[in-house]
């Protein structure tokens, strides 16, 4: 069984303070299968990446890119990944999902404007 430090954040009702409890939950679901209990190592980031951000993966066509991601993220250089270092990536991906939506939105808006206001 696994004792988490942050139970306390599961009591707090805010949107946002469930995100961080739910990456806090994520990283450590996936951490410390094979080693250090607070690092991904290289399997342990690819079955994450698989299994919770599978569309986001599949998208891409290059075989290499996990190795990628882990390179990119594996700031310390140490072979593995830290909480601070996954936050990193969920950070990026939130923001070019957030450009991504915009994007469309602004494109939707363009294809199919409203009524004119007088």
């Amino acid at each position: 069984m696994r004792i988490h430090l942050h139970t306390g954040l599961k009591k707090m009702c805010s949107q946002l303070q469930a995100a961080m409890s739910s990456l806090i939950d994520v990283f450590h679901s996936y951490s410390g299968r094979e080693g250090d209990k607070y690092k991904l190592n290289k399997l342990e980031l690819k079955n994450l990446l698989k299994e919770e951000l599978s569309e986001l993966l599949s998208a891409s066509k290059d075989p290499m890119v996990v190795e990628k991601i882990m390179n990119d993220l594996d700031e310390n250089q140490d072979g593995q990944v830290d909480f601070q270092e996954f936050v990193v990536l969920v950070a990026a991906l939130t923001v070019a999902c957030n450009e991504f939506f915009i994007v469309c939105e602004e494109s939707c808006k363009q294809e199919h404007p409203g009524p004119k206001k007088n």
